[in-house]
C-alpha cells in the first residue's frame, strides 16, 4: 500500500498501477478467496436457476407480479455471481492485467449493474408487499403485469446507466482526479455517489418493510381475535403475513452481508486504508455472493407455492427411476401386495 501511493499517483492511469490493488500476497489467501468464490458462485447459479425454473414452470406463479420481481432478483443474482467470480478471481488470484482500462471498467460496470439490480428488485418486491397489505382491495388494479414489466425495465436501465458512468468518462483518468483506494480507475466522487444510491435503496426498503411488518402484526392480532371467522380474507391475510416475514428474512441477510463492504467503502472516502483493511475488503466482498446464495434457500423454505412446486419436482424424479427399474417380478410382487391389502 505504502509503496504504491495511490493518492499521489492518482493521475497515473497506466496498467502498472493495477498491481497496487492486488492485495492478496500469500498462496493461502488466494486459495481461500478462490474457494469461497467458486463455492458460493456455483451454489448461487444452481439455486437461483432452480427458483426461475420453479416460477416459470407453474402457470400460477409466473403470472403474478410478485414472482416477476423475485424472478428479476434471481436473474440478477445469477449474472452477478458469474461476472463477479470470473473477474474477481481472475484479478486477485491469477493477477491478470492483460486488458485495457475500458475492459476493466466494463467488468466493474457489469458487477455494479447486476448487484444494483438485485437490490432494486428487492425494493420492488418490498413495494409490491407494501401495496398488497396497505391497499388490498385495489392491489390487482394497481399492480398489473404490464406495470410490473415497465417497473422492471426502468429498474434495469437505471442500474445499467449508473454503473456505466465510469466507462463513459466519470473516472479519475479522464477527470485527472483522486482515484479510489479500493477500485482501479474509479473516481472518488463517483464511489461516494454510488454509495449514496445504495443507501437510498436500503432506506426505502427498510421503510417499506417497517410498514409491512406493522400491518402484518395487525393482521395477526385480527386473526387471533376472530379465530372463528374462516374464509378467503383470512387466507389472504395469512399469505401476506407469511410473505412479509419471508422478505424480512431476505432483508436481514442482505444488511448483514452488505454492511461490512459499505462500511469499508465509506471509511475509504474519509481516511486512508491500510493494506490489512484492503485485504479484509476483498474477503468481505465474497459476502455479497453469500447473500445471493441464501435468498433462494429462504424462498424454498418460506414460500408455500415455491415449496410445493419443489416437492412436485422431486417427486417426479423419484418416480422416474422406479418406473424404469420395474421388472415382471417387481410387478407381480406389487400385485400380490395390492391383493393382500
Amino acid at each position: 500500500m505504502d509503496s504504491c501511493k495511490i493518492h499521489e499517483n492518482a493521475s497515473k492511469c497506466n496498467m502498472d498501477t493495477m498491481e497496487c490493488f492486488m492485495v492478496l500476497s500469500t498462496q493461502a489467501q488466494k486459495i481461500s478467496i478462490a474457494t469461497l468464490c467458486v463455492l458460493f458462485g456455483t451454489l448461487c447459479v444452481f439455486e437461483n436457476s432452480l427458483v426461475l425454473y420453479l416460477i416459470y414452470s407453474s402457470p400460477r406463479t409466473r403470472k403474478k407480479p410478485s414472482y416477476l420481481f423475485i424472478s428479476s432478483l434471481a436473474l440478477a443474482d445469477i449474472l452477478a455471481s458469474i461476472i463477479f467470480v470470473c473477474s474477481f478471481v481472475n484479478f486477485h488470484v491469477f493477477h491478470e492485467t492483460n486488458f485495457s482500462k475500458e475492459t476493466f471498467l466494463l467488468q466493474l460496470g457489469g458487477v455494479n449493474t447486476t448487484f444494483s439490480a438485485s437490490l432494486s428488485s428487492l425494493l420492488l418486491t418490498a413495494l409490491d408487499r407494501y401495496i398488497s397489505i396497505s391497499r388490498p382491495s385495489e392491489y390487482k388494479l394497481l399492480m398489473t403485469r404490464k406495470r410490473a414489466w415497465i417497473a422492471l425495465g426502468v429498474l434495469w436501465v437505471t442500474c445499467a446507466t449508473i454503473a456505466s458512468l465510469p466507462l463513459l468518462g466519470w473516472n479519475c483518468c479522464t477527470l485527472d482526479s483522486t482515484c479510489s483506494e479500493l477500485f482501479p480507475f474509479v473516481d472518488g466522487n463517483y464511489l461516494s455517489s454510488w454509495i449514496c444510491f445504495v443507501m437510498v435503496l436500503l432506506g426505502c426498503i427498510i421503510y417499506a418493510y417497517a410498514h409491512v411488518l406493522w400491518r402484518a402484526h395487525q393482521h395477526v392480532a385480527y386473526m387471533e381475535k376472530h379465530q372463528t371467522q374462516v374464509g378467503k380474507q383470512n387466507t389472504r391475510m395469512r399469505m401476506d403475513v407469511m410473505l412479509a416475514k419471508t422478505l424480512v428474512m431476505v432483508l436481514t441477510v442482505l444488511v448483514l452481508c452488505w454492511s461490512p463492504v459499505l462500511i469499508l467503502m465509506i471509511y475509504s472516502i474519509f481516511a486512508r486504508l491500510s493494506n490489512h483493511l484492503r485485504k479484509v475488503f476483498a474477503f468481505c466482498s465474497t459476502l455479497c455472493l453469500l447473500n445471493s446464495m441464501v435468498n433462494p434457500i429462504i424462498y424454498a423454505l418460506r414460500s408455500k407455492e415455491l415449496y410445493s412446486s419443489l416437492r412436485m419436482v422431486f417427486s417426479r424424479f423419484r418416480r422416474q427411476p422406479k418406473v424404469s427399474e420395474e421388472s415382471p417380478e417387481a410387478e407381480s410382487t406389487h400385485k400380490s401386495s395390492m391383493i393382500e391389502t
